[in-house]
């Protein structure tokens, strides 16, 4: 599995896209925010206490987390459909573009900790880096098949299925049960006859 570092990645990568991209969710449209609630969903996705980088949540920075979720998106979509080039390549092009590069880092008093951007990056970059360097890790090892996209109807939010067995399908329990309900229902309408 993944360690807790490369974890707490890719849950914030999942909050990303779930958050801001347009599409469904537990059944109902899912618009994504605009100007302030952008803001307010970026905060939500990535809690202060969870990046050391700077925050000045404009609304280019809220644009360029917006453009890097919908990227995102398409990795979780492309691992769906079993086509990890194309999950690679966007992975790819997520780490040139957000400048991810790996290094050492502490302050004062503190352990050494990994991180996958300068100290000098926009927050918009680094947590793009971050994210993206989890997806790497994901992508580029044996656990691709645990990013997903829900499989419940009128639903399309990702997922990292942290489950021992990887047989995660939903997005939400939520999600899970709305499925078994349809099946009941289906089975029912069909053994009524």
């Amino acid at each position: 599995m993944f360690d807790s570092h490369v974890t707490v990645l890719l849950d914030q990568a999942v909050a990303l896209v779930n958050a801001l991209t347009d599409g469904e969710a537990r059944g109902r449209a899912h618009p994504a925010p605009r100007g302030e609630e952008r803001t307010a969903a970026i905060e939500a996705a990535v809690p202060s206490t969870a990046s050391s980088l700077p925050r000045a949540l404009d609304t280019a920075e809220a644009d360029a987390l917006a453009a890097a979720a919908l990227r995102m998106r398409a990795v979780f979509r492309a691992v769906r459909d079993g086509d990890l080039d194309t999950a690679a390549a966007e992975v790819n092009a997520l780490l040139l573009d957000s400048g991810a590069r790996p290094h050492l880092d502490r302050r004062a008093g503190e352990p050494w900790r990994l991180h996958f951007h300068g100290a000098d990056e926009t927050f918009a970059a680094g947590t793009t880096a971050a994210c993206a360097t989890a997806l790497a890790l994901a992508v580029g090892g044996s656990l691709a098949g645990r990013l997903g996209v829900c499989h419940a109807e009128r639903c399309d939010r990702v997922y990292v299925d942290a489950s021992r067995n990887g047989a995660r399908q939903f997005c939400s329990t939520a999600c899970q049960n709305r499925a078994k309900a349809a099946a009941f229902r289906a089975r029912q309408g069909t053994t009524g006859r």
